[in-house]
């Protein structure tokens, strides 16, 4: 922008020096306003709500870390224990008491049997009726020592975790199960 003359120019620059004189006068003291305003709102506040945002907001990295981890170890130890009391295993029926528990995790599968000399080696269904991936099977037995495996998908599983023994017989496991008079 250009001026035609001197004189207009000098008047632009005195009312800019007029503001600018203006707003110092506005500006004087400020930065003691603000600070009497803060410290009046901190000390509005109860000690115990102060007590709480110094806590909760601190000012060295390494507490803000130790916070961090803090709730996330929380958030682990509660998801536990939800998870203990949610998925606690559930008593067995009063049959179970009469007779012995086959059970077997097998999620995933379609069909899970049991043979054992119990049966002639013929195959006995196990059921999953929750569909959680454990089949059960309850048989009354008399007391005794049976040999047993368990086909999974009709596929040969002779190492059952809660079986008192195991016999190789041919190359193949079977699991041995004393009912009675032996170890249980």
């Amino acid at each position: 922008m250009q001026f035609e003359n001197w004189r207009d120019e000098e008047l632009i620059r005195q009312a800019i020096a007029e503001e600018i004189s203006a707003a110092e006068a506005r500006l004087e003291g400020l930065e003691k306003r603000v600070i009497q305003a803060i410290a009046t709102r901190d000390l509005a506040r109860s000690a115990w709500k102060r007590w709480i945002r110094s806590v909760l907001s601190p000012r060295a990295s390494a507490l803000r870390f130790a916070y961090v981890l803090g709730a996330l170890l929380l958030f682990v130890g509660i998801g536990i224990l939800i998870g203990r009391f949610s998925f606690a295993p559930k008593p067995l029926p009063a049959l179970a008491q009469e007779g012995t528990v086959f059970a077997l995790a097998a999620p995933g599968a379609h069909k899970v049997e049991i043979v054992g000399d119990f049966s002639a080696w013929k195959p006995i269904p196990l059921v999953d009726p929750d569909g959680d991936g454990v089949w059960t099977l309850i048989l009354k037995l008399p007391p005794g020592r049976y040999e047993y495996a368990f086909l999974v998908d009709d596929r040969w599983v002779g190492q059952d975790p809660n079986a008192d023994e195991y016999v190789r017989t041919m190359g193949d496991y079977t699991s041995v199960r004393y009912i009675g008079g032996g170890s249980s």
